[in-house]
């Protein structure tokens, strides 16, 4: 199947052209046709797997077919970097389109708020925005959502995680009841089923199994002690052909440890996590996206909210605290049928929560052995490891563990705001 059998707008078509979409998803095919005959959708599906395209060009379809420049369509997502990135894909794959859309995010500048309000007086088709943010422009009634047709919530397993349940139900109130409702989410628990029943009509169940990894990730593991960490990921990087590689750490500090590490070895890193502030965290990832930084270090802050193709290796460096969110971690790489390399580190505390992930995936994850001059690292015994453990040798308390447990050829053009105006 290619998008041409969707008989979009050949604006749209041009559009992916541009960014050299050819081959819709397996996501995009069953999401697509269900959103133009204007029913209701909860989509599950795992990142990677192009949802965001999946809603947006059928929504564009729409939005060009209808007859009014109001406010058609909201956006929203849980996160600022998921925010940005929706707002990249609508840039790009509606660069030949004659409507404009806003995004609306928090940890901005005055400037941004300013810039915001002006675009959303001059009237925008279409709004990304998150939850906080969204409900005070509401607020203040700056958004007039009188008219609006479709109600997008992505990574809604995400906006309920982080205690959006509450700002989700306000802004619904805000919203006309006559619409169309779409979401999408990684998992599907029962809370977002029951946030379903509560804002759709009869919706169309789309459920790509979450438990599966695309299939061009390469996944392995290695028996670390904390101390061996570092020298691995200067062995695992050294002299080879790995110019993008993301690595995830459970917490701030880690993070930025590593990082310092890094750099002393001179390696190309830098991170990103909640203590640096959003104009920092994109001027980091733009340099990470143009390859001129080989190693980006983050906490889960980026496990859902960074668009990068092409990422050759992603380390976790930590092992998840919950199996779906290794899913989200390691779906970073091989994304839209490439293919990537994905490690974990397991030291003994770990054991357990290692199985866990592999009962989640229904596999079990090779084992590598430690290169000779790291030493000997721990046996992988799950069922005799205790949960919360600290790190030990040979059955002794690691020394170096008590820093690391004090916290737990497309198309796309550059954006100078947060605001595009109407072509």
């Amino acid at each position: 199947m290619t998008f041409g059998e969707f008989n979009f707008d050949d604006r749209i078509q041009e559009g992916l052209e541009a960014m050299g979409y050819i081959t819709p998803t397996i996501v995009q095919e069953k999401v697509i046709p269900q959103i133009l005959n204007n029913r209701d959708v909860i989509a599950c599906a795992q990142t990677g797997t192009g949802k965001t395209a999946a809603y947006l060009l059928p929504i564009f379809q729409r939005i060009i077919t209808s007859e009014s420049d109001k406010l058609n369509t909201l956006i929203i997502a849980p996160t600022r970097e998921l925010a940005q990135q929706i707002d990249q894909q609508v840039e790009g794959l509606g660069y030949f389109l004659p409507f404009s859309s806003a995004s609306l995010y928090g940890g901005g500048s005055n400037v941004q708020w300013d810039t915001g309000k002006m675009a959303l007086r001059k009237g925008t088709e279409i709004i990304i925005a998150t939850p906080g943010r969204l409900i005070s422009h509401l607020a203040l009634k700056h958004v007039d959502p009188s008219e609006l047709k479709h109600l997008i919530l992505d990574e809604a397993d995400k906006m309920l995680d982080m205690g959006f349940h509450e700002d989700i139900m306000r802004i619904l109130s805000f919203l006309p009841k006559e619409r169309q409702t779409l979401m999408f989410s990684a998992t599907m628990p029962g809370r977002i089923r029951d946030l379903a029943r509560k804002i759709q009509t009869e919706p169309e169940e789309i459920n790509l199994s979450v438990s599966q990894l695309a299939e061009g990730v390469l996944q392995g593991a290695y028996m670390t002690y904390d101390q061996q960490k570092i020298g691995l990921i200067k062995h695992l990087v050294t002299g080879k052909q790995l110019p993008s590689i993301l690595i995830f750490s459970a917490t701030k500090k880690a993070v930025k440890d590593m990082t310092r590490e890094l750099q002393k070895l001179d390696f190309k890193a830098d991170e990103v996590h909640s203590d640096r502030d959003q104009a920092d965290r994109g001027q980091v990832l733009r340099k990470f996206k143009n390859r001129e930084i080989q190693i980006l270090v983050a906490t889960d802050v980026l496990s859902r909210g960074i668009d990068v193709e092409d990422i050759d290796l992603v380390i976790n460096y930590d092992v998840p605290q919950d199996p779906e969110d290794y899913i989200h971690r390691v779906g970073r790489t091989a994304r839209a049928e490439q293919t990537g390399v994905a490690l974990t580190f397991i030291t003994p505390k770990d054991q357990h929560q290692f199985q866990r992930i592999e009962r989640f995936l229904d596999m079990e994850i090779r084992k590598f052995p430690l290169p000779q001059h790291l030493g000997e690292g721990p046996e992988y015994k799950p069922g005799k490891s205790r949960p919360g453990t600290g790190s030990y040798d040979k059955g002794k308390p690691s020394r170096d563990n008590k820093s690391h447990q004090q916290g737990k050829g497309k198309r796309m053009n550059e954006k100078k705001g947060n605001y595009r105006g109407k072509r």
